[in-house]
C-alpha cells in the first residue's frame, strides 16, 4: 500500500485520525457536511512525520527518558524537549516530501496566505482535547516559509505543556504522531468559538457564542474579553458585549499582528443577534453530524460563516441514556454512598442489580431519578427533608430546578409520586433485642450464602448470582431493618431539634451518640489500635512492616520473633473486615483482604502515635463522656417549665439513640459481605476463562456488565473491541466531576450554601460533628499514604466506611463530599470529632501542611495564618 505524505482535505475524513491526526480528520469530515463552508487545505499526514523522525535515531534515547519521567520534573522535561524540538527542526525535509507539499500548495495558489496548523493524533479526542498543547502558524507565505513552519509544526508535538500533558494523562510519547493542516488563510471581520453546550452548566439545550473582531487567536489567547452571547431554541437569551480594545490581524509581511480598535468601534457587538442565531444553527449540524456537543471555532468573512476547526466538549458530564423525551432530574448516588469516582461496568450493573430502586449510569456514576417524587407536593416536602437534613446542597440544586416553575410537572398529590424517601418509619420499642436478631440474622445470611455458592460454577453461578441478589434486596428492605435504621436517625434530629430549642445547644446528639453500642464501621476502627498493640512489643516486626510492599508479606512474618503473633492478629482482622475497602459499592475496586498492604500505614501510624490499651480506653471514654452529657441535659431539662416532662422525653430519645444509631452501619457492612462472596466466585469464573484463552487476564471481567459476563461464560467468546473501548472510557471518567443533580438537559447543578454566619474567608460546609479544634491539615487522597502526627486534622475527597481505621488517630476531620448521617459524620460523632463536610474543593483549597480550624459546631472551616 502507497503512504500518501499529502492528502486533500476533501479526501479526509474521521476516521483517519492515525493518518492526519485529530484536527486534520475533523476539518475533513467538517468539509463533507452540508452547508458548512470550510477553507480549502491539504494535510502533510503522519507518514512524512514518521520519515522525518527516523532520519534522527538520537531521539529515541531522549524519549526513553521522557517516559520515565514525573509530571512535575520541570526542569529535566524542559531541556529534553527543547533538544528534541531542535533536532527535528534541523532536519532537511527530503526532497521528494517537499515536491508533493509544493505540488499542492501550486494548486491552491501558491502564493496565498496560509494557516499552518499542527494536529496530532493524540488531540480532539472524544475523551482528551489536548486543545492548546500543539503550534498554529498564521499568515504563512510563500512555499519556503510554508515548508519552515510545517518542521516546526512536527517538533511542536515536543513543547514542554504538551510532553507534560501526556505524562499526566497516561500518553506513550511514541504512539502520538504529528501531521500537519496547511489551509488556506481567511481574513475575517469577526471570529471567535460556538460551544454547542453550556461549557459551565452543561445545558444541552443552551449555546454560548463568544465573539471578537479580527482573528480568533485574540480571544483563544487571552488578548480580550470576548462578546458572549446564550442562544436557546433559536433566539438569544442573554448578550454581554464586552470593550473589545485591541484585535488580532493579518500583517501585510506575513504573520499576526496586534492593532487598536477604534475607541467609537470597541463596545459594538462582533454579530448581530441573527448572524449568532444563525452559527447556532450551523453549529447544531455539526453537533448533530459527530453526535455530541462540539466546541467549534469559526470566521464571519463577507456575511459568512466559515468553520475552521471542531472538537468534542470533553469536560461535560454525560446524561443518563433512557431514551425518554420528557424532563428528568437525577440525583447523585455517589453523593450519598461517600463513592464519587468513577465505577468500572461490573460494578455498576451489580450495584443497579442489587440496589432497591432503579439507578442510571452516566459517566462511570450511578444516578436515581427523582423527578415523580418532585412532581407530587407530598413526597416532594419528603425528598426535600431528607435531602436538607442530608447535605444542604442537594436541597438548593433540588429547589433550584423546581424554582424555574417549567422543568418538573405538578402531579396532584396521590399521584405516582413513588414512596416517601427513607420508607416508613412506623414506630418500634426501643429495644436492644431488635438489633441484636437483625445482625444474627444477616449473619445467617452470609453464612447460607458462602456454602451455597461454592459448588457452583459456569452459567448455574449466573443463576444462583440472581437469586442470590434477589435475597440481597430482601434484606436491604427488611421492614424491621428500616424502622431500626429510622429510628435511630429520628432520635437523633429530635434530640437536636428539642436541644436547640429548650436549652439554646446547638448538635447535643453528637455527644449523646458518642462511643454507641453496636457500630461495626467504629468497631473496625478501634480493633485496628488492638493490632497494634500485639505488634508493637516486637521491633523485628515493626521494622519489616516499614519497607513491606509486597502483597504476600503475611507469609513472610512467621520468619521473624513475634511474627507469628502479628500475622494471626491481622489476619483475624482480615477475617472480619478484609471486605472492606475504599470506594467499597464497586464490586471490582481491590478489597483489603486482596491488598492487605494498604493497612499497613495504619497499623504503623496506631504503634507510632498510641499507647497499649487504647482501643479500650477510647471507647470507655466516649461513653463516659455521653453519660456525663445525658446526665447534664437532663437536669438542666428538669430545671425548665414542665422540666419532668421534658427530660422524660429527653430521656426515652437518648435511650432510643443510642440502641439504634450503631446500627445505621451495619446494612452497609452487610452489602460488602456479600459482595466479597460475589466478587470472588466471578473471579474465580475469571480464571478458568483465562485458562480457556478466552481473556487474556482475570480483571478484564470489570469492563462487562454482569449480563455481559453471563453471555461469555455461556459461549466462551469476548469482544476485546468492547473491552478496550470500555478501559479508555473509564480512564476518560476519573477526569469528571459528578454532579449532585443532574437534570436530562445535561445541567450539572451544584447547590449553595444559603448562609451569612460565616467570617470571611472561611470555607463553608455542613456541621456533622460538633467541636472546634486546631491543628495541621493533612491532605489525603489515598488511604495507604497515610502519614500521621498526632493532632492531624484529615482532609479529603470523601470517607466511606474503610476511612475509620484512620479516624482513632485524628482530631477533626474535613471531607468534599458528605452529609449528616453519612458513615463519615456517624463515625466522626462516635469518634468526638469535630468535622465539617460537604467542603467544596476542599482538598484544592486547603494544602497539605496548612493549619487550620474545624468549626464542627457551626460548619465552616478557617485557614490559619
Amino acid at each position: 500500500m502507497i503512504e500518501p505524505h499529502v492528502l486533500d482535505l476533501q479526501e479526509v475524513d474521521e476516521m483517519q485520525v492515525a493518518v492526519v491526526g485529530g484536527k486534520g480528520a475533523h476539518l475533513g469530515e467538517l468539509s463533507r457536511i452540508e452547508g458548512i463552508r470550510v477553507p480549502a487545505g491539504f494535510c502533510v499526514t503522519t507518514y512524512a512525520f514518521r520519515r522525518i523522525m527516523a532520519e534522527a535515531p538520537s531521539i529515541d534515547d531522549r524519549l526513553d527518558q521522557l517516559s520515565r519521567l514525573n509530571p512535575d520534573d520541570r526542569e529535566v522535561i524542559r531541556t529534553l524537549s527543547a533538544e528534541i524540538r531542535q533536532t527535528i527542526e534541523g532536519i532537511a525535509i527530503p526532497d521528494d516530501l517537499a515536491a508533493a507539499i509544493t505540488r499542492a500548495l501550486a494548486q491552491l495558489g501558491e502564493h496565498a496566505a496560509y494557516a499552518v496548523r499542527s494536529s496530532a493524533t493524540a488531540e480532539d479526542l472524544p475523551t482528551a482535547s489536548f486543545a492548546g498543547q500543539q503550534d498554529t502558524y498564521l499568515n504563512v507565505v510563500g512555499p519556503a516559509a510554508i515548508l519552515q513552519h510545517v518542521g516546526r509544526c512536527w517538533a511542536s508535538l515536543f513543547t514542554e505543556r504538551a510532553v507534560t500533558y501526556r505524562l499526566r494523562n497516561g500518553f506513550d510519547h511514541r504512539n502520538v504522531r504529528m501531521a500537519v493542516v496547511v489551509q488556506q488563510m481567511v481574513f475575517p471581520h469577526a471570529a471567535g468559538i460556538v460551544f454547542t453546550a453550556d461549557p459551565v452548566t452543561g445545558n444541552r439545550k443552551v449555546a454560548t457564542v463568544d465573539a471578537s473582531f479580527g482573528l480568533g487567536e485574540a480571544l483563544v489567547s487571552g488578548l480580550v474579553n470576548p462578546d458572549v452571547y446564550k442562544v436557546r431554541d433559536g433566539e438569544v437569551v442573554t448578550k454581554a458585549v464586552a470593550a473589545k480594545k485591541r484585535a488580532i490581524h493579518a500583517s501585510p509581511a506575513g504573520g499576526t499582528q496586534v492593532l487598536p480598535i477604534d475607541p467609537q468601534r470597541q463596545e459594538l457587538p462582533a454579530l448581530t443577534d441573527a448572524q449568532v442565531v444563525r452559527l447556532v444553527q450551523l453549529g447544531r449540524r455539526i453537533e448533530a453530524h459527530f453526535g455530541r456537543p462540539q466546541d467549534i471555532e469559526w470566521c464571519l468573512v463577507d456575511d459568512g460563516f466559515q468553520i475552521v476547526q471542531s472538537r468534542p466538549i470533553t469536560t461535560l458530564f454525560p446524561i443518563p441514556e433512557t431514551g425518554a423525551q420528557e424532563n428528568h432530574v437525577y440525583l447523585s448516588v455517589g453523593h450519598g454512598q461517600m463513592m464519587t469516582d468513577p465505577m468500572k461496568p461490573l460494578g455498576v450493573s451489580v450495584w443497579q442489580l442489587t440496589a432497591m430502586a432503579p439507578m442510571h449510569e452516566a459517566g462511570g456514576r450511578l444516578f436515581v431519578d427523582v423527578t415523580r417524587r418532585l412532581a407530587s407536593p407530598a413526597s416532594r416536602a419528603g425528598l426535600l427533608e431528607m435531602a436538607g437534613r442530608s447535605d444542604p446542597l442537594i436541597r438548593d440544586a433540588l429547589e433550584t430546578v423546581l424554582d424555574r416553575g417549567d422543568f418538573v410537572p405538578s402531579l396532584p398529590d396521590g399521584g405516582p409520586g413513588g414512596p416517601p424517601v427513607g420508607g416508613a418509619s412506623a414506630p418500634i420499642e426501643t429495644d436492644p433485642a431488635i438489633v441484636t436478631g437483625l445482625i444474627e440474622r444477616s449473619q445467617a445470611s452470609i453464612a447460607a450464602l458462602r456454602r451455597d455458592i461454592r459448588a457452583k460454577t459456569g452459567p448455574a453461578l449466573f443463576d444462583f448470582l440472581l437469586e442470590a441478589f434477589q435475597e440481597h434486596k430482601r434484606g436491604l428492605g427488611d421492614p424491621l431493618s428500616m424502622q431500626a435504621i429510622m429510628a435511630g436517625m429520628e432520635a437523633t434530629w429530635w434530640l437536636n431539634d428539642k436541644l436547640r430549642e429548650w436549652l439554646g445547644e446547638k448538635n447535643a446528639a453528637d455527644t449523646l451518640t458518642l462511643s454507641a453500642p453496636d457500630n461495626v464501621t467504629s468497631e473496625m476502627g478501634l480493633a485496628l489500635l488492638d493490632v497494634a498493640d500485639v505488634i508493637r512489643p516486637h521491633p523485628q516486626v515493626v521494622a519489616f512492616l516499614q519497607d513491606v510492599e509486597d502483597e504476600g508479606f503475611l507469609d513472610e512474618l512467621p520468619k521473624l520473633a513475634g511474627g507469628t503473633e502479628a500475622r494471626d492478629a491481622i489476619e483475624a482482622y482480615l477475617d472480619r473486615y478484609g471486605m472492606r475497602c475504599v470506594g467499597e459499592i464497586d464490586i471490582t475496586r481491590p478489597r483489603w483482604r486482596e491488598r492487605p498492604t494498604t493497612l499497613v500505614p495504619v497499623i504503623l501510624d496506631n504503634i507510632k502515635l498510641f499507647e497499649p490499651g487504647a482501643a479500650e480506653r477510647r471507647f470507655e471514654q466516649g461513653r463516659q463522656e455521653a453519660r456525663r452529657k445525658e446526665q447534664d441535659v437532663l437536669s438542666r431539662l428538669r430545671a425548665l417549665p414542665d422540666g419532668e416532662q421534658k427530660a422524660d422525653e429527653t430521656k426515652r430519645m437518648i435511650d432510643r439513640v443510642r440502641t439504634f444509631i450503631g446500627y445505621r452501619e451495619y446494612p452497609k457492612y452487610s452489602i460488602v459481605s456479600r459482595y466479597f462472596v460475589y466478587k470472588q466466585a466471578l473471579l474465580e469464573e475469571a480464571e478458568r476463562l483465562v485458562q480457556a484463552d478466552v481473556l487474556p487476564e482475570k480483571k478484564d471481567i470489570f469492563y462487562l456488565t454482569f449480563q455481559e459476563l453471563h453471555d461469555v461464560v455461556r459461549t466462551n467468546q469476548v469482544d476485546d473491541q468492547l473491552i478496550q473501548q470500555r478501559k479508555d472510557a473509564f480512564r476518560s471518567y476519573w477526569a469528571l466531576t459528578p454532579p449532585r443533580v443532574l437534570t436530562s438537559d445535561g445541567e450539572a447543578i451544584a447547590g449553595a450554601y444559603q448562609r451569612d454566619d460565616v467570617p470571611a474567608g472561611a470555607l463553608i460546609g455542613l456541621p456533622v460533628s460538633a467541636g472546634t479544634i486546631e491543628g495541621r491539615a493533612r491532605v489525603i487522597l489515598d488511604m495507604a499514604e497515610a502519614d500521621l502526627e498526632a493532632g492531624d486534622i484529615l482532609v479529603t475527597a470523601y470517607t466511606d466506611p474503610s476511612w475509620s481505621p484512620l479516624f482513632v488517630a485524628i482530631t477533626g476531620l474535613v471531607t468534599e463530599v458528605g452529609g449528616l448521617m453519612t458513615h463519615g459524620a456517624v463515625i466522626a460523632r462516635e469518634y468526638g470529632l469535630p468535622a465539617v463536610v460537604g467542603v467544596e474543593q476542599a482538598t484544592r483549597l486547603i494544602r497539605d501542611g496548612q493549619r487550620i480550624r474545624v468549626h464542627g459546631t457551626d460548619g465552616y472551616v478557617e485557614i490559619l495564618p
